[in-house]
């Protein structure tokens, strides 16, 4: 399998022992999670953040549903089970580092639990140093 292909995973019903191989490419933190942005796969929309460990991904890849876990509930939830604003899972990836996934769902509803499209609604002012007004003094990489 090349790199490419193990970073990168297209949704479908896959056995536990697969998804237990596909957790072992992770580099999840001191309490085994790692942070799962989710994005909208037919507009690229970034919907929200959300929590995975190793159980999670498997009920993931297995039932082919978003599942997280609830830092604050300490539970799994899988996105929509109560509110019906469900996420389909189309593709999987790992970033670079091994520390991060991102899902591209098909979004039903609102994805935040505000009732908002996105948990990204609220766009902060970056101020003229960030905005190309003023000299930050940062040089080029």
């Amino acid at each position: 399998m090349s790199e490419q292909t193990e970073r990168s995973v297209t949704q479908g019903t896959r056995s536990a022992a697969e998804a237990e191989g596909l957790f072992s490419l992770l580099r999840p933190n001191e309490a085994g999670l790692v942070p799962a942005v989710v994005q909208e796969a037919n507009t690229d929309e970034v919907l929200m953040l959300a929590w995975m460990d190793e159980e999670a991904l498997r009920r993931t890849l297995l039932t082919g549903r978003a599942t997280y876990w609830s830092r604050s509930r300490q539970e799994y939830w899988v996105k929509g089970e109560t509110s019906g604003h469900v996420q389909r899972v189309v593709s999987l990836n790992l970033d670079c580092d091994g520390d991060t996934l991102l899902l591209r769902v098909e979004q039903t509803g609102p994805a935040c639990h505000t009732g908002s499209r996105t948990c990204f609604a609220v766009e902060l002012p970056l101020g003229a140093a960030h905005t190309g007004e003023a000299d930050s003094g940062a040089e080029d990489v």
